[in-house]
C-alpha cells in the first residue's frame, strides 16, 4: 500500500502546470470507439481512471496506441464486442459511458455497473430514460447495463435533475440516431462542452452544449480526428486551494479561467489574492484568511469536487464558516480525518459547521475519497510536523503526478510504499 509522507509548515511558491481534464477524458474516449477512422487525442491526463478505460476498450477489441503518456491513437474498427464485462471497470465511474457509445454505433450495449467513490447515490435512472427516449430497451441484469435498439429516433428529452453522466451519455447515443434529438436540463459543465466539440470534430451535429438545452440532428457516421483536451478545473481549483491554504505564491498555467470563477470569487471573499491572465492565475495569501459561507451547486455555480479543499481552507481561517453540500450525501467522510488533525467541524446531514483553529498538527489519515485525499494532502502541506495520508490510490484515480508537482512548488512531500521504512527515515532526515 502506498502513502504520502509529508512534512508541513512550509509556503508552495512557484509555477504549475494544470494537466488534461479526466472527467472530460472520460467522455472522449468513450467516444472515440463510435467511428471506424483513428483518433488522436491529446492532453490526456496520465491517471488511473483514464488507463482502466483505455485497458476496457481495447479488450472490446479497438486498438489503443499510446503515444506517450499524454496522447493516445484509438481505432474503434476491430471491436468484436459489444460487452464491456472486466471486474476491472467497475472500479471507475466513467465506464458507463460506453452504453451511450455502443448504443450509438452498435444499437446494443452491455457494460457492467460502474463504481468510483463512495461519496453518494449516483442513479442511472435519467440515463435509462434518455436511452428509453431513443427508442432503446434498458434493463440491468446481473449487474450490468443491457441496451438495445432495433433503431434509434431523436425525441424531445427533459432530465428531471440536471445530470452530466446523463447529458454525455445520451448526448452520444443521440449523435447516430435518426432524426433531431433535444436535451433540456442538460448539464452546463465545461465537460460536456468538451465532449460535443470532439463529437462535432468527428463530423457529429452538436449545438447548445454549455447551455441547458442541447440540440443533436443524427448523422450516419462518424470520422477520425485529432483533438487536444481542456484543462483540469477541479486540479486547477485545488491548486489555488493549496496556494491559499500554505500562505503561498503559486502562478498555475495552462488553465482556462472562466472555468474557475465560482472558486476565484470565494477566494477573494475570504481575502486571499488572485490575479488572473488569458490562460493562467496567479493565487496569494497572506495573514489570517476569513469565514465564508458556502454552498455546492450545479456549473456554474461552486462544485462539489472542490467542497472538500474549501472546507479544510476554512478550517484554518478565522471565525465560523457554514458549507452546505447539496449534490452527494456522502461527502464529509473526510472531516474524521481532519479532526484527527486539530481541525473544529462539526456535520449536521448536508452541512458541515466550521470553527476556524489556529493550527493543524501532523497526523496519520486516511483518503476517503478522490476529492478528500485531495484536501488531507492540502491539511498536511500546512500541518505542524508529519502527516501520512493512507490510500493514495483514490488520490491518483483525478491527479496526474500530484506529489511531483507539489514538489516543484518546494512541498517536503514523497510517496512511498507503507511498508518501506528505509525510505520513511531518510525523508525525515533529508527534511528535518
Amino acid at each position: 500500500m502506498e502513502q504520502y509522507i509529508i512534512k508541513g509548515g512550509k509556503p508552495l511558491i512557484g509555477e504549475v502546470t494544470i494537466s488534461g481534464y479526466k472527467n472530460a477524458a472520460l467522455g472522449i474516449i468513450a467516444a472515440s470507439v463510435m467511428t471506424d477512422e483513428t483518433v488522436k487525442i491529446e492532453n490526456i491526463p496520465d491517471v488511473r481512471d483514464i488507463d482502466v478505460l483505455l485497458q476496457a476498450i481495447e479488450d472490446i477489441g479497438a486498438k489503443v496506441e499510446r503515444i506517450n503518456r499524454n496522447t493516445v491513437k484509438i481505432n474503434g474498427s476491430k471491436i468484436n464486442t459489444v460487452e464491456v464485462e472486466a471486474d476491472y471497470v467497475r472500479k471507475i465511474r466513467g465506464s458507463y459511458y460506453l452504453v451511450g457509445a455502443l448504443l450509438g454505433k452498435y444499437k446494443k450495449a452491455k457494460v457492467v455497473l460502474p463504481g468510483g467513490c463512495n461519496i453518494g447515490s449516483r442513479p442511472f435512472d435519467q440515463h435509462i430514460k434518455g436511452f428509453e427516449a431513443l427508442g432503446a430497451s434498458v434493463k440491468i441484469e446481473h449487474g450490468s447495463i443491457c441496451s438495445e435498439a432495433e433503431g434509434l429516433n431523436g425525441a424531445h428529452i427533459y432530465f428531471d435533475v440536471c445530470s452530466v453522466g446523463a447529458t454525455i451519455n445520451v448526448m452520444l447515443a443521440a449523435c447516430l440516431s435518426e432524426g433531431l434529438t433535444i436535451l433540456e436540463n442538460s448539464a452546463k459543465e465545461p465537460h460536456v462542452v468538451d465532449v460535443a466539440n470532439f463529437l462535432n470534430s468527428m463530423g457529429a451535429n452538436v449545438k447548445g452544449a454549455g447551455t441547458d438545452v442541447i440540440r443533436i440532428k443524427g448523422v450516419t457516421k462518424l470520422h477520425g480526428c485529432e483533438y487536444s483536451i481542456i484543462p483540469d478545473q477541479i486540479e486547477a481549483g485545488t491548486f489555488m486551494f493549496a496556494a491559499a491554504a500554505t500562505k503561498g505564491d503559486i502562478l498555475i498555467k495552462n488553465i482556462i479561467p472562466k472555468h474557475l470563477e465560482a472558486f476565484t470569487a470565494k477566494l477573494l471573499e475570504i481575502g486571499a489574492q488572485v490575479e488572473e491572465f488569458d490562460d493562467a492565475v496567479r493565487v496569494k495569501a497572506v495573514g489570517k484568511l476569513g469565514s465564508s459561507h458556502v454552498k455546492t451547486l450545479v456549473y456554474p455555480g461552486f462544485l462539489t469536487d472542490m467542497q472538500p479543499q474549501m472546507t479544510t481552507l476554512l478550517a484554518i481561517s478565522k471565525g465560523t464558516s457554514i458549507v452546505t453540500e447539496s449534490i452527494f450525501e456522502n461527502r464529509f467522510k473526510y472531516v474524521d480525518e481532519l479532526s484527527r488533525m486539530g481541525a473544529n467541524i462539526k456535520v449536521e446531514s448536508n452541512t458541515a459547521i466550521i470553527d476556524g483553529v489556529d493550527k493543524f498538527t501532523g497526523a496519520v489519515v486516511s483518503a476517503p475519497d478522490l476529492r478528500g485525499g485531495a484536501a488531507l494532502v492540502i491539511a498536511g502541506l500546512m500541518a505542524e510536523g508529519y502527516t501520512i495520508v493512507e490510500d493514495v490510490e483514490y488520490i491518483e484515480r483525478g491527479y496526474e503526478k500530484l506529489e511531483y508537482k507539489m514538489q516543484q512548488l518546494g512541498a517536503s512531500i514523497i510517496k512511498v510504499d507503507s511498508e518501506d521504512t528505509k525510505a520513511i527515515k531518510k525523508f525525515k532526515l533529508k527534511v528535518s
